[in-house]
């Protein structure tokens, strides 16, 4: 996607931003930067603040200078109580402005501003508002906090501008993925229009960016490089990337809500919808539980070097689970034992999987991922009738009336057809993570309290699916699926066990 450049190079650097990231503080100013969002001194000493007319002590943890000012320092109003702007431009050269209550500030210095925290007293002798916490802070912590409060309105996270979040995604406009990456693009781009009509996010209009990842890893990383360094994303929001590398998020410290092929690997993607691994977990306790499989009568095959991590992953877990003598082998062709086998790998390995077994004369149970092998399904023989077992997060019968309305509003805006329907609810499930999220970040939007949103999300309805939510250590909204067996020909599906979480294991 092509983008007209906003802001002359020139004008950026005279500003004081840095292309590459964040602004860099100095040591000092990371101190200040602590003691000012968390209350925490630089010798690592216990602060206490002092509130109220009676002076009473609680730890400067509970009560930090941003839990009123903001992270950004604009303040925000609370409980009748509206903190000043902390913009070091006012404070100290802002000198004989008229505030509200009539009264005019001299300008500040390092040492009115220690006497201020310190006494609640300002430069003309004004006492503050007694809901303003004091503080008795060491000469350290002073210059510590003052370097910092100096670079405090540069000290904002890549994509948070005044009217403005920006949020990035990768997506595919040319080769295979190409269908994929319009249609999720239209779920998106129809979600910022939505909201942006509404009058965006607390005060703030999104802006989306979607760059293509192009054909493979190096392009990928790319890519993804452009809207880290040069476009200064906020967040990520449901890439389809195959060859995405997690580790280049938590190197940026870039959140994603969305899938990736390490979905769950890592603190910074939150996933709405299970793995494969999960997904086939339901279907194989269902094959054990309903149909009286045998704990050593299932095998795990993989096709594709792509899915041996996933299979071990799966192979630990069932084991964990009461599955004995499971071991992941790779598919090629040779003679399986077992009453049951669970599936790794793309829909042609499913389809060469299922003859070689009926050239064999055996037909076993087939657990798989309908993610995975869904276009193979069509082509089986009709002896697999009842015989395959299918993983789906989400069906239809999980659908409200709220659901079906928004999901048919966007594909009636969009032009998307209905068959698509399963993607657009994957995407459109992230999109309503992050705007929930976002909604309980509030004004002053940082990455690190997105991320703590986010992991506070619980049972959020999303009128498509089960209930999703995250937590901490946990990254997928879900932990199951739904079984739907697959009758042949046709092929026609049926649901043969609803959803439910895959018990955890140690």
């Amino acid at each position: 996607m092509n983008r007209r450049t906003v802001a002359p190079t020139l004008v950026m650097l005279m500003m004081g931003w840095c292309l590459c990231g964040a602004v860099q503080l100095s040591e000092q100013e990371l101190a200040g930067k602590r003691l000012y969002r968390e209350g925490v001194s630089s010798s690592d000493a216990q602060l206490l603040a002092r509130v109220g007319p009676g002076d009473m002590s609680v730890p400067a943890s509970v009560l930090p200078c941003a839990s009123c000012h903001g992270n950004d320092g604009r303040g925000r109003s609370e409980g009748g109580v509206r903190p000043p702007s902390l913009d070091w431009q006012r404070l100290a050269l802002g000198t004989g402005d008229r505030e509200a209550n009539n009264r005019r500030y001299p300008a500040y210095t390092e040492a009115s501003l220690a006497r201020v925290v310190r006494s609640g007293v300002d430069p003309a002798g004004n006492r503050l508002d007694p809901a303003m916490p004091r503080f008795e802070l060491s000469l350290a912590d002073q210059r510590n906090l003052a370097a910092y409060l100096k670079r405090l309105g540069e000290d904002r996270d890549p994509g948070v501008e005044e009217s403005t979040l920006r949020l990035g995604t990768l997506l595919p406009e040319q080769g295979p993925l190409a269908e994929t990456g319009r249609t999720v693009r239209a779920v998106l781009e129809d979600g910022v229009a939505q909201l942006n009509q509404a009058g965006g996010i607390h005060g703030r209009r999104l802006q989306l960016i979607a760059l293509d990842p192009g054909p493979d890893s190096a392009s990928t990383a790319q890519a993804l490089d452009q809207l880290i360094q040069r476009e200064r994303v906020f967040a990520l929001i449901a890439p389809v990337a195959p060859q995405l590398d997690s580790r280049q998020l938590e190197q940026a410290g870039l959140p994603l809500i969305g899938a990736t092929p390490r979905s769950g690997g890592s603190a910074q993607v939150f996933d709405p919808l299970p793995g494969v691994p999960e997904q086939l977990l339901s279907v194989a306790l269902h094959a054990r539980d309903s149909l009286g499989l045998a704990r050593d009568a299932v095998q795990l095959v993989y096709a594709g070097e792509d899915q041996v991590e996933a299979a071990q992953v799966v192979q630990q877990r069932l084991r964990q689970l009461g599955f004995t003598g499971v071991s992941a082998q790779a598919f090629t062709g040779q003679a399986l034992a077992g009453e049951g086998i669970v599936f790794l790998g793309r829909a042609q390995g499913f389809a060469e999987l299922a003859a070689s077994l009926q050239a064999g004369g055996r037909k076993p149970y087939l657990l798989a991922a309908s993610s995975q092998v869904a276009g193979a399904v069509p082509g089986l023989a009709p002896a697999w009738s009842r015989r395959v077992l299918l993983a789906y997060p989400f069906v239809p019968g999980d659908w409200t009336a709220r659901g079906r309305e928004t999901l048919a509003g966007v594909q009636q805006r969009q032009g998307l057809e209905p068959r698509q329907a399963s993607l657009q609810v994957s995407t459109l499930c992230a999109w309503q993570l992050l705007v929930e999220a976002l909604k309980q970040v509030g004004r002053d939007a940082s990455r690190e309290q997105l991320l703590g949103a986010l992991e506070q999300l619980h049972d959020v309805d999303t009128g498509l699916t089960p209930l999703l939510g995250f937590g901490p250590g946990r990254r997928q909204g879900m932990a199951g699926a739904h079984v739907v067996a697959v009758s042949l020909p046709g092929p026609s599906f049926a649901e043969v066990a609803p959803y439910r979480p895959v018990p955890d294991t140690p």
